[in-house]
């Protein structure tokens, strides 16, 4: 796919973007009968076609509007248009979008043509495609097109691993995966199978692991700049590739959709694929405690008591409260083996933050106000938002242990994801600028290209964003 500064008569396919404020100034430039059904609202589409092109009128709504709709604008195009869409010599008119706004409509046209196992096939991105705009000089448009196809090997990487079935993502076919990038990426890879974890005392991750007839694959994924003195971001992923719930067995009617449960992990698997392949001057640390939850003889129970890596001993109430095990040992190994300037951590966690806020936005929680500000904003900007909860030490009371020095959850019927974010707090080594993003509803949910719930991609524009802006 090409991005062309180049203007020719010769164009056969057209897409022209108006905004309602342009479309207002020009319409009269138009045949009558398109200014009869078309006005440049927000995803409006109208279709032209003649003996020598065929033109799409693109609706873009409010000039004003904030960039990230003119992403979700050119991802809806994709999707709802892709039938008529041809593999031809295609223009962009856009004379009123600034270069941001280009972009993001651009990422999103690009975006929207993700489907399931498709090798991102769709006829508009191949080798053979030149797309031609007017508007930005050559270096500006190579410029967006590493950009959009940067992002993109990002996130659709993210949802083409969250959206595979629990049987195409068994642990040694997501490492042997993981080796791949690595390699093609120059990034460190290190894994610990169950019996390296035993001898270095990753008890909360094992525990988990026990119950798999998968080996422990604890993974490490190191990315390093070549510019000196570069920052250091820590991330951690919640990597469950299928949770039965463990002995505290979920019920079934929507258990299809615990292969969502490595959401944390896709996210950034994601934001590591965009940063190489942006060369980003920052340095990597991914910490991915890879394992499934599954109920066997072996399988971890409610009542044990398992000693964590960092040596703090757990009560398990709830073999369903896996994730915040896994967390525990993939925080304390990152703070105690790693320095790192910022440490975050990403998981489908609770159900707590699903029912408080749906699929609107993530729940945040951090112990450093610049990061918790810089998170919340950059969430904003990308559209992929946080609220911030607290994290008050009244809640640490809810999971102390008459037999541990904590319990995995409480027996309260509120707060969850409070209370999970303050567990985790007792694992990050005293760090000082650490965020943890519970992301269950908003990873996996209702998506324009599939009937069925799915991954959107949640995380991944929002860490890549922050990496970006982080050095």
């Amino acid at each position: 796919m090409k991005l062309i500064n180049k203007k020719n008569k010769k164009y056969v396919q057209i897409f022209q973007l108006f905004t309602e404020e342009k479309w207002k100034e020009s319409n009269k430039n138009f045949n009558r009968n398109i200014a009869s059904v078309f006005s440049g609202k927000k995803n409006e589409v109208h279709i032209q076609t003649n003996e020598d092109n065929i033109s799409f009128f693109i609706g873009l709504g409010k000039a004003n509007a904030a960039n990230f709709e003119f992403q979700q604008i050119g991802v809806k195009f994709s999707q709802t248009q892709k039938e008529k869409i041809q593999s031809v010599p295609t223009q962009i008119i856009a004379e009123d979008l600034n270069e941001k706004q280009f972009e993001e409509f651009f990422k999103g046209l690009y975006l929207g043509t993700y489907a399931y196992a498709s090798e991102k096939s769709h006829i508009l991105w191949n080798e053979q495609t030149e797309i031609h705009f007017e508007n930005f000089s050559q270096k500006k448009l190579n410029q967006i097109k590493d950009n959009t196809n940067a992002i993109c090997e990002g996130q659709f990487t993210c949802m083409e691993w969250l959206n595979k079935p629990a049987n195409h993502k068994k642990t040694n076919t997501l490492s042997l995966f993981l080796k791949d990038i690595s390699k093609k990426y120059d990034i460190k890879y290190t894994s610990f199978n169950r019996k390296k974890c035993e001898e270095l005392g990753l008890g909360a991750y094992l525990a988990v692991n026990q119950g798999s007839e998968q080996d422990a694959a604890f993974t490490i994924l190191e990315y390093k700049t070549k510019v000196k003195n570069a920052k250091t971001i820590g991330l951690v992923g919640k990597c469950v590739t299928f949770d039965t719930g463990g002995i505290s067995i979920k019920a079934s009617d929507n258990m299809h959709y615990m292969k969502s449960d490595m959401g944390g992990a896709t996210a950034v698997i994601g934001a590591l694929i965009y940063s190489a392949e942006k060369q980003v001057p920052v340095n990597i640390i991914a910490i991915l405690p890879i394992t499934d939850n599954a109920v066997s003889e072996n399988a971890y129970l409610p009542s044990d008591v398992i000693k964590a890596y960092n040596g703090k001993t757990i009560e398990v109430l709830n073999t369903d409260a896996e994730g915040r095990m896994i967390l525990a040992d993939a925080l304390s190994y990152l703070s105690k083996n790693y320095k790192t300037d910022v440490m975050i951590d990403l998981a489908t966690l609770t159900g707590s933050s699903v029912r408080m806020f749906g699929d609107t936005c993530g729940a945040l929680f951090s112990n450093n106000s610049r990061l918790k500000d810089l998170l919340i904003k950059t969430g904003d900007e990308t559209n992929q938002r946080l609220w911030n909860l607290p994290l008050w030490d009244v809640w640490k009371d809810d999971f102390k242990s008459d037999v541990a020095d904590v319990k995995n959850i409480s027996m309260k019927p509120i707060g969850d994801c409070i209370v999970a974010a303050k567990f985790l707090e007792e694992f990050i080594e005293g760090h000082q600028n650490w965020a943890h993003l519970d992301i269950a509803g908003v990873a996996f949910g209702n998506t324009g290209y599939s009937k069925e719930k799915a991954a959107t991609g949640y995380g991944v524009q929002l860490l890549a964003d922050l990496i970006e802006n982080y050095h």
